[in-house]
């Protein structure tokens, strides 16, 4: 796998960069040679934080952590995205669908039980949506106390999704087709 490692408000030592490939390279022996792992590395007031993101056929395996030094948010990186690997690989045999993963990984027993839950639809709801512009969604948002808000955008006649960012800022998801 090749890594593409990044850093803001940080400088990518050699040893950090040694440190974080060597850890990831556990991973390797699910992935073929021309999978890519995109590495950025932070630093915010005293939190280190790490992200990884693998794209992988028709999915993306991600996971992000924080911790007091680098090279535990690392650690703590790592145990995420082996039980997101799990659980993906459940998936993959449960619908006999072909990877980017190599077939030993896909062959090769469930050694560790993962928690997959069967997913339930507990509650639905329907509501009318007025068109409005991305601001007037963000209020609306933060007048009802919810992290996201589906709404029609004004401007472009398509269903958009606003949401609260960790950090506090905002996101908005906007179709593609």
């Amino acid at each position: 796998m090749r890594y593409i490692i990044s850093g803001k408000n940080i400088e990518i030592t050699k040893a950090l960069r040694e440190a974080t490939i060597d850890k990831l390279s556990k991973m390797d022996k699910y992935f073929t040679p021309d999978n890519e792992a995109q590495i950025t590395m932070s630093v915010q007031k005293l939190r280190h934080i790490i992200e990884v993101t693998i794209p992988i056929k028709g999915s993306i395996i991600r996971a992000e952590e924080s911790a007091e030094n680098m090279y535990t948010a690392i650690d703590k990186v790592v145990d995420v995205l082996e039980r997101q690997l799990l659980k993906h690989k459940n998936k993959l045999i449960s619908r006999h669908h072909g990877t980017t993963f190599k077939k030993d990984f896909v062959n090769e027993t469930i050694e560790e039980e993962v928690d997959d839950k069967k997913i339930e639809i507990v509650r639905t709801k329907r509501f009318a949506m007025k068109p409005m512009d991305v601001e007037e969604a963000c209020l609306q948002m933060d007048l009802l106390g919810h992290d996201f808000f589906v709404f029609m955008n004004g401007d472009t006649d398509e269903v958009n999704v606003v949401y609260k960012r960790k950090n506090g800022a905002y996101g908005l998801i906007e179709p593609t087709l």
